[in-house]
């Protein structure tokens, strides 16, 4: 274990180094979360592309002419990051995500499509690169180059700041009974001002780091309660199997018909500690009234269950910015 650990950390250091000869294309990286696993696939444009193989072509137009992999792959179009410039190299970054439960179909496709024959190993991040690690060497006989969860995180915001500016934006005045908010604009890359910041990264669970410089950052807090609370509760609540299905439910969902506000216990705005009524005071309150439940639909429960769980990180996240 201990020289595994050693080979892979002499890679990272040759892998930084500009005489270290790039890796053969194709290139792909991996985030292997507890509910979702998303991989990235670096396409290189036309002009970069002279010395692709045949096998390689094979892969790029499977995955660029397809949008669904399978029955629970799917590649987010609009996530599509165009003319980017990368190690040396232009093309377009392509996001592709399904289930990590469907880890062992996705290892069956990849043996299917001769991915071992491009590539030996996979540069990777989450837990589930130390899950499967194994799994991709004994049935792909590839290996995963891990690489730390929070560090990736951390860079991947800063590399997607750089290039897609609109990313990274701020409310100057933040009204959550408005839906036409401006959005300002907030560049991460040249605003001396921009340290410290909270990120909140929103996962199976949630982990909340304060970042005081490029390199300096920790972990402060987190909760259990993230995507992976709001999907499980949606499935037993409502009956969905996807994410998309869930999210979709919450769209056209009324939480006010489960949530109890500040207003259906005092009539209105609980004015000596400047409540609004329309404020939640209790998720999901309704729901001990037999009438009520009989009135709740999915789309209800599944708007108040994000509601919970957005209201939980955000009050979280300024606890932490308080201190």
């Amino acid at each position: 274990m201990a020289s595994r650990q050693l080979s892979e950390t002499k890679l990272r250091r040759r892998s930084m180094s500009t005489s270290y000869r790039l890796p053969p294309l194709p290139w792909f990286g991996m985030d292997i979360g507890g509910t979702l696993t998303k991989l990235v696939y670096f396409e290189p444009s036309l002009d970069n592309a002279e010395e692709e193989r045949e096998k390689v072509a094979h892969i790029r137009k499977y995955l660029t002419s397809n949008v669904a992999y399978g029955t629970t792959g799917l590649r987010d179009v609009y996530l599509e990051m165009p003319n980017v410039s990368f190690l040396g190299r232009s093309g377009t970054l392509h996001f592709i995500r399904f289930p990590t439960c469907s880890m062992s179909i996705f290892i069956d496709m990849a043996k299917d499509k001769n991915l071992k024959d491009l590539a030996d190993m996979i540069c990777a991040t989450g837990g589930g690169a130390y899950k499967f690690e194994s799994d991709f060497q004994s049935r792909l006989g590839m290996s995963l180059l891990k690489l730390d969860e929070l560090e990736c995180l951390l860079n991947g915001l800063i590399f997607l700041a750089e290039r897609h500016p609109l990313e990274c934006y701020y409310l100057p005045e933040p009204d959550p009974s408005r839906s036409d908010c401006v959005r300002q604009p907030y560049s991460l890359t040249r605003q001396s001002d921009c340290y410290p910041f909270l990120a909140v990264n929103i996962g199976s669970g949630v982990s909340i780091i304060a970042v005081r410089g490029p390199r300096d950052w920790n972990r402060v807090s987190g909760t259990s309660l993230g995507g992976g609370t709001f999907l499980g509760l949606c499935c037993l609540l409502t009956g969905c199997e996807t994410f998309e299905d869930a999210i979709a439910l919450a769209e056209r969902g009324d939480s006010n018909k489960v949530d109890k506000l500040v207003m259906d216990i005092y009539g209105g705005d609980y004015e000596l500690f400047g409540l609004r009524g329309d404020l939640v005071a209790s998720s999901f309150g309704h729901m001990m009234s037999v009438d009520k439940r009989a009135e709740a639909k999915p789309e209800d429960l599944a708007r108040a269950t994000l509601v919970m769980l957005t209201n939980n990180i955000g009050s979280i996240a300024r606890m932490c910015a308080s201190t």
